[in-house]
């Protein structure tokens, strides 16, 4: 099912902010990841806040929900996901933010 074109933009705008002024969400880091030097933490940190290569190959639904970046070397994905409240099953409305907990888990590629 094709979603309407302002749900997306309100989606889209959602996981912007959670991206990149880390509110609306919770982020989650892999083991893999905290296994990382402090220094490399704060760079891909900062990498992800200023991500924007958003493209219809790893962005097809317009949701900027997934990305792919490289830190000092190191292959890292980030990806959202919409759960409810009780992060017990999916988002009845990803547009919306009353019924929505977003979650941006941070991996190293390898850990995918």
């Amino acid at each position: 099912m094709t979603m309407p074109h302002a749900w997306r933009v309100r989606v889209r705008a959602l996981n912007d902010r959670l991206r990149c002024q880390h509110q609306g969400g919770r982020i989650v880091i892999t083991p893999g990841v905290q296994a990382l030097s402090e220094t490399t933490i704060q760079r891909l940190d900062a990498a992800l806040t200023a991500f924007d290569a958003f493209s219809p190959d790893n962005d097809p639904h317009d949701e900027h929900d997934f990305g792919a970046l490289t830190v000092d070397g190191y292959r890292v994905f980030f990806k959202i996901d919409y759960y409810d409240l009780d992060l017990q099953g999916a988002s009845p409305d990803p547009a919306d933010p009353s019924v929505t907990q977003r979650v941006l888990t941070l991996m190293l590629a390898e850990e995918y």
